[in-house]
């Protein structure tokens, strides 16, 4: 399935629907911030994915990293809340829902870098080269929020 992101777009079209979503912003003993290439909009992120029935927010974010990545994390920390009514997501089944995602910072405990049917792409990125990919700009926000290491979680 692909989608595509529409953000503080006047020609987004109307959200459908609103689903939980986790990231993780994971940095190893370098710094290096673990990226993916999405396989449904070719954009760069930290991994992450809906939250499934019968599990907590952050065994989701475990969970999704580990299968989008390969590594094992343990989640240490809520980074933000992340709902803005104006980015929306457009999917080719006809779904357009409206953002709502939580972003936890992790640490990696194992595991073995590899790419899934969700990442084309799987890497270890320093913040120094953020810059040279592509993310969008709600992602970006979440890069930045977590390498601000801010005391308290950022949310709207």
């Amino acid at each position: 399935m692909s989608r595509k992101d529409y953000f503080h777009d006047p020609n987004a079209p109307t959200a459908n629907s609103i689903a939980v979503a986790v990231s993780a912003f994971v940095q190893d003993d370098q710094g290096r911030i673990l990226m993916i290439r999405r396989t449904d909009n070719d954009l760069y992120s930290p991994p992450g994915g809906q939250l499934e029935l019968g599990e907590t927010l952050t065994q989701a974010a475990v969970r999704e990293v580990k299968e989008e990545t390969g590594i094992d994390v343990q989640v240490t920390g809520l980074i933000g809340v992340y709902s803005n009514p104006n980015h929306v997501i457009a999917y080719d089944d006809g779904e357009v829902r409206q953002e709502f995602s939580i972003c936890f910072r992790a640490s990696p405990t194992g595991g073995e870098l590899r790419e899934s049917n969700e990442s084309k792409e799987v890497s270890w990125v320093a913040p120094s080269s953020l810059d040279r990919l592509n993310i969008h700009p709600s992602i970006q926000l979440r890069l930045s929020h977590s390498l601000a290491a801010r005391q308290e979680p950022y949310y709207s």
